[in-house]
């Protein structure tokens, strides 16, 4: 069961009574205004991104039925109040309150929703799981989107650009995925400039066009909004759709709370890119209350001509800085999965000595990549790939709604009306929102439905899989202090060292140690069972990373606790044990694997392909050596056959 560390247990109840290790060092902490400027860098280049063709999407609609004044500020109404209402009120205000441990995400939020409910219920579990693979989608579209739409600038330039676009967007995303590899942490450092100058300037672009039609102002009052909405019938709801694209990166605010801090994020938002953001959209609805041709494209037609091609310079950094932050959120959202129990392990490299989030998975860099080309050769244009766009994300908002209820409910301690009357708007708005992208489903909305549901049938299997297998395990195994009893009789050879077995059933045998005395019929003078257990927090501190049980005078159990934000480094834990007093030399120490070999069996619980699919997943999963950093000439592996 060696092989299978933190991965066939979802996190239990935080431990308590751990045993101290060190104090923590307090790290240097950046500045207030350091802070709110990387938020803009790295929260808000999605949602930053999405002037570029939220309203010229929305619009769209309306100009196939005739555009009138009316439709216009209608739709520009619709959007503001989109971002008033789900960015600053369920977003800013209302959910990142709902922080674990300082922590924000889908998978935070649902293991905060089973930390308050005590256990793992299967509603939460279920929407917890929904909610990550619908990111999947979001993760592959964004970055097409976001490239696209800046390079399709160029057509403004000059026309002769227009061959260029398709191949100057792969090469600059090729370029993106390209410097993963190499880690982005002074690329990073540049990104809150970048998005500080792209704010300003869209924001200084829109007020200066306001003036071509104040009647535009009247879109602050959401009657004109809700006016067109209701009085246009499918057109409504259809630009209701579109209108959603200005919100799509509303998640990121969210999910990178820990990276900044929640009043930052707040602070930037209120106080700068709200406003620009607004500015900018009123902009665009009055250069084209003045000029209806302006529909074409309503934000480059903001910039003077002198300024065209600088913007569409300044709207690609954005759009990459966009593209970069979705690709970070994917590989830390892969990691928790992973930490969760959710996926089999994949190779983590870290990149930077100083930040646990500088973190690169290969595998996933990969997939991302060929999805991300794969649907800029499929839709080649960013109005064709809008249709795509939203279903995914308008889904993970929903689901992120209603685990917010639990955490309303049961952990803030609201009755049950006060909940449901605190959640109830968030959630009308967002069912609006996901039936208004299911009308694109024909259009290409059936994409990241489909990454979402084959996503959801990937970690479904892993969690199903894992729990079957540990539960044949455990009832296979003998029990450990029945073993200590068994060899204290019959005494086998003792051989000098220590001898690491890692497990996830501390209280049962470990193959790996069965097998040894089987083969070998050995046993080291320390015998130490070592198990790594996924708590249900970001990160547990230092003070509490380490359990020790004595077992018998040679026989010691050893529990390490993780957060499912931080990636298990069983060297550093040991050099931890040795200021704790435990006398082992790494040099005498060996470490005990198992690996097992999968084979299908005809009463497993599951359906075949099921099987199949779960054997196909434990063969790519990364090696516990790598994945646990050991060093690999300290490692000695078992293998088992075992059927699932």
């Amino acid at each position: 069961m060696a092989s299978q560390i933190a991965q066939d247990q979802l996190p239990p109840p935080v431990a308590d009574g751990l045993t101290a290790v060190h104090p923590a060092v307090p790290p240097l902490k950046p500045t207030f205004t350091a802070l709110a400027v990387g938020s803009i860098g790295v929260v808000y280049g999605d949602i930053g991104t999405s002037p570029l063709y939220a309203l010229r999407e929305s619009l769209i609609h309306s100009k196939n039925a005739g555009i009138t004044d009316e439709g216009i500020i209608g739709t520009v109404s619709l959007l503001l109040w989109a971002l008033f209402f789900t960015v600053t009120a369920k977003y800013v205000l209302f959910l990142m309150r709902a922080d674990n441990k300082g922590e924000g995400g889908i998978l935070s939020l649902m293991a905060l929703a089973q930390s308050a409910l005590g256990r793992r219920a299967a509603p939460v579990f279920f929407l917890g799981v929904a909610g990550a693979a619908l990111f999947s989608g979001d993760a592959i579209i964004t970055p097409a989107i976001s490239v696209l739409s800046a390079i399709e600038g160029l057509d403004l330039v000059t026309p002769e650009f227009e061959p260029y676009v398709i191949p100057l967007t792969v090469l600059i995303l090729v370029s993106v995925f390209w410097v993963q590899t190499h880690g982005t942490a002074r690329v990073a450092s540049f990104f809150g400039p970048v998005m500080v100058v792209f704010f300003a300037v869209i924001g200084i672009l829109g007020i200066t066009h306001i003036g071509d039609a104040p009647r535009i102002l009247y879109a602050f009052n959401p009657i004109h909004g809700l006016r067109f909405l209701f009085s246009h019938g499918f057109l409504g709801f259809a630009v209701l759709g579109s209108v959603f694209l200005a919100v799509t990166g509303a998640e990121a605010l969210y999910a990178d709370m820990g990276h900044f801090g929640r009043r930052p994020i707040q602070i930037a938002w209120v106080f700068f890119v709200l406003p620009a953001l607004t500015l900018n959209y009123l902009g665009q609805g009055a250069l084209v209350l003045s000029n209806e041709a302006a529909v074409a494209n309503p934000f480059y037609l903001l910039a003077p001509s002198w300024a065209l091609l600088p913007l569409v310079i300044l709207s690609t950094f954005a759009t990459v800085i966009a593209s970069q932050a979705v690709i970070t959120g994917a590989y830390s959202l892969v990691r928790q999965a992973i930490q969760l129990g959710l996926l089999p392990r994949m190779e983590i490299q870290h990149k930077s000595e100083m930040l646990e989030g500088q973190i690169f998975l290969p595998r996933v860099n990969r997939l991302l990549l060929i999805g991300v080309l794969s649907l800029v050769f499929i839709f080649k244009s960013s109005s064709s790939l809008a249709s795509a766009y939203g279903i995914a994300v308008s889904g993970t908002m929903l689901v992120t709604t209603a685990l917010a209820f639990v955490v309303v409910w049961k952990r803030w301690h609201w009755p049950l009306w006060g909940a449901a009357l605190m959640v109830s708007g968030f959630l009308i708005i967002d069912c609006a929102f996901l039936a208004a992208n299911l009308t694109k489903v024909l259009e290409g909305g059936w994409m990241p439905l489909a990454l979402g549901c084959c996503s959801m049938i990937i970690m479904w299997t892993w969690v199903r899989g894992t729990g079957l297998l540990a539960r044949k395990t455990r009832r296979d195994s003998i029990p450990i202090n029945e073993l200590i009893r068994m060899l204290e009789t019959s005494k086998p050879t003792r051989v000098p060292g220590t001898a690491i077995f890692l497990t996830s059933t501390p209280d049962a045998a470990p193959s790996a140690l069965m097998h040894n005395l089987k083969h070998n019929k050995v046993l080291h003078e320390r015998v130490v069972l070592m198990s790594v257990v996924t708590e249900a927090t970001p990160r547990v501190p230092p003070s509490k990373r380490c359990e020790i049980v004595p077992l018998s005078s040679d026989f010691t159990a050893i529990t390490l606790h993780y957060g499912y934000m931080e990636s298990p480094r069983l060297p550093t834990a040991l050099a931890s044990l040795r200021k704790m007093g435990m006398k082992f030399d790494i040099m005498t120490t060996s470490f005990f694997l198992g690996r097992r070999t999968i084979k299908p069996s005809p009463n497993s619980g599951m359906p075949a392909w099921q099987d199949k699919l779960f054997i196909g997943l434990s063969k790519q999963a990364t090696n516990a050596t790598d994945f646990f950093s050991i060093p690999s000439d300290r490692v000695v592996e078992l293998g088992a056959q075992v059927t699932v």
